[in-house]
C-alpha cells in the first residue's frame, strides 16, 4: 500500500516498472506499506516513512517527526525511515550539525528504528522491491560464530605438545621434529629432552613432574 500523497514523487512510477501491485490509499501512519509472512505463517508488517531530505530537516524543527516515529512504532511490525536525497544534509540550510547527528541517533537508539538512505525515487523504489523480495523469502538462522575448520593431525600434535610446562608453539614443533609423535615425547626420558635445543634440564624437569603427576 502507498499514501496517496506519494502520487507527486513518482516512486508509484517507479513501483510499477518494477511489476509490484501497489494500492493507493490514505494511510493513517506512514508512506508505504509492505505485509508478508514469516516462516510461522503470521503475516508481517513493514512500515516505511519516507522523507526527502528537506522535509527531514523540516520535521526536526516542528516536532512532527517525533509523533511520526512514534506511529510507525505502534502501527507495524518492522518500522523503517527512509530518506531520500544526494546533496549534503548538512550544508541543504542553516542547520547546526549536531542538531541533525542528535536526532539521527535519537532514531536509531531511542526509538530503534533503522534509517536507509536513498539517492532518489528509483533507487527508493528499488529499496521498497528488496524489501518486498527479503520478506518472501525463508529467514535463514545467522550464526555469529565462525566456523573453524578442524584441525590437522600435526597442528592436533602440536597443541598437546604445546600445553606442557615452558612449551610454546615453537618447542612443541622442535620436540615433535626430534620425537616424532607424541607418545615418544610423553615416554622420553629426561636426558632425552635436554639434548632438544632451549630445553635445559629446568624445563625436562617440569615436564617429567606432570606427566608423572596424579589427577
Amino acid at each position: 500500500m502507498v499514501d496517496h500523497r506519494e502520487r507527486s514523487s513518482g516512486i508509484i512510477k517507479e513501483l510499477a516498472k518494477k511489476g509490484m501491485e501497489i494500492e493507493v490509499k490514505q494511510l493513517i501512519a506512514g508512506d508505504f506499506i509492505i505485509q508478508s509472512k514469516d516462516m510461522n505463517e503470521k503475516i508481517v508488517t513493514v512500515g516505511i516513512e519516507k522523507k526527502t531530505q528537506s522535509d527531514f530537516l523540516n520535521s526536526i524543527i516542528d516536532k512532527r517527526i517525533i509523533t511520526q516515529l512514534i506511529s510507525l512504532k505502534e502501527n507495524f511490525d518492522i518500522p523503517l525511515l527512509v530518506i531520500e536525497g544526494s546533496e549534503n544534509m548538512y550544508e541543504i540550510r542553516n542547520f547546526h550539525p549536531n542538531s541533525i547527528r542528535g536526532m539521527m541517533a535519537s532514531i536509531a537508539i531511542d526509538f530503534q528504528i533503522p534509517i536507509i538512505f536513498t539517492k532518489n525515487k528509483r533507487d527508493t523504489a528499488s529499496l521498497i522491491k528488496i524489501i518486498t523480495t527479503r520478506l518472501e523469502r525463508p529467514i535463514k538462522n545467522i550464526s555469529l560464530l565462525s566456523k573453524r575448520k578442524p584441525l590437522t593431525t600435526k597442528e592436533q600434535q602440536e597443541y598437546v605438545i604445546s600445553g606442557l610446562p615452558g612449551i610454546g608453539p615453537t618447542l612443541a614443533k622442535s620436540l615433535l621434529k626430534k620425537f616424532k609423535s607424541v607418545e615418544k615425547i610423553i615416554n622420553a626420558k629426561k636426558e632425552d629432552l635436554i639434548l632438544v635445543d632451549k630445553i635445559g634440564k629446568k624445563k625436562a624437569e617440569d615436564i617429567k613432574k606432570l606427566l608423572k603427576a596424579n589427577y
